[in-house]
């Protein structure tokens, strides 16, 4: 299965996801912070990251833009538990922001453990199909 990096800074959110996709067969790596995270992203080869928007520190955002600049196909998932508000002065959506800028999906917390590994399970798929080398329509004979 895959190798998985989670990026929270809340340790019940990271025991949480944790232990989903231990279940499902994944290997997991969990750090605290952005840095941390970025630390462990440049040691090993992840298949695919979790990272928390809102963190101290280095936050979601800027640790995506430098995981991008290291590794430009590397699915990301950003998870946020701020409240997606009725009203839009109020706040900007920061999900559908990060997305923007370059994550895969987006999961508002508290989420469902389907929608995660649906989430997980999406992202893999989609990595794996664009990794595959497409035959060359060109050359027919």
């Amino acid at each position: 299965m895959a190798n998985i990096l989670i990026v929270d800074d809340d340790a019940a959110v990271q025991i949480t996801i944790r232990l989903l996709l231990e279940r499902a067969g994944h290997h997991v790596t969990v750090a605290g912070d952005g840095r941390k995270g970025l630390a462990l992203f440049e040691a090993s080869r992840f298949d695919l990251l979790f990272l928390d928007i809102f963190m101290p520190g280095m936050d979601g955002l800027e640790t995506m833009r430098r995981i991008r600049a290291l590794q430009p196909a590397i699915p990301i998932i950003v998870i946020s538990g701020r409240s997606i508000t009725p009203d839009a002065y109020a706040e900007p959506d920061f999900l559908k922001m990060a997305t923007k800028l370059g994550a895969v999906a987006s999961l508002q917390k508290p989420f469902r453990p389907d929608a995660l590994l649906a989430a997980v399970d999406g992202c893999l798929t989609s990595a794996q199909s664009s990794s595959v080398p497409q035959p060359d329509a060109g050359s027919g004979g």
